[in-house]
């Protein structure tokens, strides 16, 4: 299933490309992707278990940027 979420403190272009790149690694996800302009994470991934991926993509964005937070 296909999702938005709200992205706060994201500072930079290269940062959402590198959680991006990594949020796409995290069992289940079948694509993503990050606008850096827009400050949104859309992603693809299994709807039974996405709760468990979105915490997993939080831990990623806070390891590429210490601030940076999903809004779920």
């Amino acid at each position: 299933m296909k999702k938005k979420f709200k992205v706060e403190e994201l500072d930079c272009a290269c940062c959402a490309e590198k959680m991006e790149k990594l949020i796409k690694e995290i069992p289940g996800v079948n694509d993503a992707s990050i606008s850096f302009m827009t400050q949104k994470l859309t992603i693809d991934a299994d709807d039974s278990r996405l709760d468990e991926i979105m915490d997993e993509a939080q831990k990623v964005c806070a390891k590429v940027e210490s601030a940076c937070k999903i809004i779920i």
